[in-house]
């Protein structure tokens, strides 16, 4: 019986580590694609033939190719199973009980979840230099998660603490995380995560707003 659990965990290992591999190798022809010919010079069935998949296999991973091109799907969903928790114990006021702290682990567990391969960062840096119109869409789903991160923080500290108050907290959020990134897409293949480093970035902004 313990076999077939170690055999069946096995089984299901590698087709995880298989589908990553997929996923990535998606991501970079898109890019690659994107780069050689703009957004709009190529098709999905063009970068299906590239990535070596078929046309049903791509949409299952992405299901446009700004998505494929940008690496990820749809704003995350704090009401689905995976987020919920995590979601809940920040309104409860945890898990340190201290606002930017909450929000850092917060968006660190949403980075946590999400595979980021470090060389697709460095493209979609490239990418987003070259295609503008990219950073419009990057920007508009940065608002959606924005805005559900806000209503997370006056659910959790009550409509006194001021919607301006909450807006202003996630957009330092934001300018962390980008700062984040740009060190991410630089770093060497064993630095840190982006999860780990944004919340060292996170401390580091602290520090300075604390500094004397």
């Amino acid at each position: 019986m313990h076999s077939m659990a170690m055999s069946a965990a096995r089984t299901l290992g590698g087709r995880v580590q298989k589908q990553e591999q997929t996923r990535r190798r998606i991501v970079r022809c898109a890019q690659r694609l994107c780069l050689e010919a703009g957004f709009d010079g190529f098709t999905m069935d063009e970068l299906a033939t590239q990535a070596e998949v078929s046309r049903r296999t791509l949409f299952n991973y992405f299901p446009s190719k700004v998505d494929a091109v940008l690496g990820g799907g749809e704003p995350p969903d704090f009401s689905s199973p995976e987020l919920a928790p995590i979601a809940e114990t920040f309104r409860s006021g945890g898990p340190h009980g201290r606002l930017v702290d909450d929000l850092g682990e917060l968006t660190r567990q949403l980075l946590a979840s999400q595979t980021i391969d470090r060389e697709a960062a460095r493209s979609r840096r490239d990418v987003l230099t070259a295609s503008p119109r990219l950073i419009t869409v990057i920007h508009e789903r940065f608002e959606e998660v924005a805005e559900q991160i806000v209503g997370l923080i006056l659910e959790r500290e009550g409509a006194d603490f001021g919607t301006v108050r909450a807006r202003l907290a996630v957009g330092q959020l934001i300018a962390v995380f980008d700062v984040a990134l740009e060190s991410f897409s630089r770093g060497a293949a064993d630095d840190p995560e982006l999860a780990e480093l944004f919340l060292d970035h996170v401390r580091l902004a602290g520090d300075l707003f604390t500094a004397p």
